[in-house]
């Protein structure tokens, strides 16, 4: 795993890729600090993380289109399973080195909130505590747009999905209100969520009776609790696309409260979606 973890840290220093993050993240930093803290006299800079939240549309698919697409394009996976290390292992690896690019333009912003309190009154405490839960926050979407990157071997393909998946959650809780609310409405999105579901299971298994399985035994299980109690749907749909939102648990941070259930839901979505990434190697290894 730490043999994977540099060769991924040497290949992302030694290409473009580490710098250009680098540089969106810190550009998108400086022009909210320029904005908030430095002409509008704010000193909440937890306000400026706020403002380069969109910015992950673009910055994190630069990032991890070539996490694993990469290596299938040019076949180099074939390398990887041959290595004495489980898939597990090499999915950590190529994760913690991604991390660790995210880290380091984090490192640079950190010293921000400091200078600021050189001139003024600066809450470090909100400042840091959103800081925290912006890498958090940028950590599930990378583990996201790197089980996207597994699912393919065009590099274009895997920035091109993962860019509108995290504007859908970024205008999650904005959409939201343009949903149907309606019990009937919540229960069809439901059903066609665990059709969904099946046909990513299929993807990553090639099992057709457990992706069939799952998904009509969910189906099944929704339209029960809908003829049961069809009152309990009402607003749901709208509810969960709340819920599921990164950004909004993120808002909380900047507000001033360290909401300890959204460090869980991150740590949750991170391992999901590396598990789901794993699965999507494990598929390609044995076929």
């Amino acid at each position: 795993m730490i043999a994977v973890c540099k060769h991924e840290l040497s290949s992302h220093f030694h290409s473009l890729t580490a710098y250009i993050f680098s540089a969106f993240l810190l550009a998108f930093v400086g022009i909210g600090a320029m904005l908030y803290n430095i002409q509008s006299a704010v000193a909440n800079f937890e306000y400026v993380l706020s403002f380069v939240c969109l910015g992950f549309v673009v910055i994190i698919p630069i990032l991890t289109m070539k996490a694993v697409a990469e290596e299938r394009r040019q076949k180099t996976d074939q390398l990887l399973y041959s290595l004495p290390i489980t898939t597990s292992q090499i999915m950590i690896g190529k994760y913690v080195a991604l991390l660790v690019v995210y880290l380091v333009p984090l490192v640079v912003i950190s010293f921000y909130p400091l200078i600021f309190a050189r001139f003024g009154e600066v809450y470090l405490l909100t400042s840091y505590g959103s800081m925290f839960a912006f890498f958090m926050m940028g950590a599930a979407f990378i583990a996201i747009s790197m089980f996207i990157s597994s699912l393919t071997d065009n590099l274009g393909f895997a920035a091109g999905i993962a860019i509108p998946v995290i504007l859908l959650n970024y205008y999650s809780v904005t959409l939201a209100e343009y949903v149907s609310s309606t019990a009937i409405g919540s229960a069809a999105a439901l059903i066609v969520a665990a059709v969904l579901l099946g046909v990513v299971i299929r993807y990553l298994t090639r099992n057709d009776k457990l992706a069939v399985g799952i998904g009509a035994v969910l189906s099944i299980a929704v339209a029960g609790l809908y003829v049961m109690d069809s009152a309990a749907f009402e607003g749901l749909l709208p509810d969960i696309m709340k819920q599921l939102s990164l950004f909004e648990r993120f808002y909380k941070f900047v507000n001033g409260v360290f909401d300890l259930t959204g460090i869980v839901y991150y740590v949750t979505v991170t391992v999901f979606f590396l598990f789901l990434s794993v699965q999507s190697l494990e598929k390609r290894r044995y076929n």
